[in-house]
């Protein structure tokens, strides 16, 4: 029988305590446009224009360019959205993002809404941290509601270590000078994501006032001095 060096077994040991590997066969590990359409997804950017998507709330601005959404502006006022006209419900959605320019902070929203009267973007979004200390890429914040989610109010439940660990894990995943894979998976009150095949965020929304079942995807240009963000390849397939 073969023994297995104690440090090469590490790695693994970390991986399933912290779970990082992606086991769900549902769930793609990269975003390889053929694969996703054999395995049922639906492409929800065509490469070339913006049908499909509306803008709502602030100043910044988007653009088709070199096969990718170009989120950016100066001197940006309110945070901005590009949004699928379109809503969604349970569902897997696999996209590709990168910062152009780090100085400002992004986020993709999903079941998403706007309130009547000022339209005000309000619900889930995987965040795009532009904050290498922070790293929060692909935690979940709920935008103009409660805040912070995951890490947050689900985390702190584990200890103060939790918080600290999603950071670090963040750190060592998350790519500055190429495209980062995202996937977030809806399905009823649960919701995961993850981040270059890392695991995330992974919980249950109780809460009866807030939890949102369905609504639009956006992608956001933070309101602040400067942005630059792209995003390719996004496809979902709803469950």
């Amino acid at each position: 029988m073969k023994i297995l060096c104690p440090l090469a077994v590490l790695p693994l040991l970390t991986a399933i305590l912290y779970g990082e590997t992606n086991e769900d066969p549902e769930v793609p590990s990269k975003a390889n446009p053929k694969e996703l359409s054999a395995a049922g997804f639906t492409a929800l950017f065509d490469g070339t224009t913006l049908n499909g998507w509306r803008k709502a709330g602030g100043t910044g601005k988007y653009k088709v360019e070199d096969g990718a959404i170009v989120g950016y502006g100066k001197n940006i006022r309110g945070n901005t959205f590009l949004c699928t006209e379109k809503s969604y419900g349970d569902f897997i959605l696999i996209f590709q993002f990168q910062f152009a320019d780090p100085s400002g902070n992004s986020g993709c929203q999903f079941r998403s809404q706007q309130r009547n009267g000022n339209g005000r973007v309000f619900g889930y979004q995987c965040e795009h941290d532009n904050n290498p200390n922070r790293s929060y890429t692909a935690g979940i914040y709920d935008e103009a509601r409660r805040g912070w989610l995951y890490p947050g109010k689900f985390t702190s439940k584990r200890g103060k270590d939790a918080e600290k660990e999603f950071t670090i894990r963040g750190q060592e995943s998350f790519k500055w000078e190429d495209w980062n894979t995202v996937v977030i998976k809806c399905r009823g009150r649960r919701i995961q994501t993850w981040l270059n095949g890392v695991a995330r965020a992974d919980f249950e929304d109780t809460d009866e006032k807030n939890f949102t079942p369905e609504g639009f995807i956006g992608l956001q240009v933070h309101g602040g001095k400067s942005a630059h963000v792209k995003w390719r390849r996004l496809y979902l397939k709803t469950l």
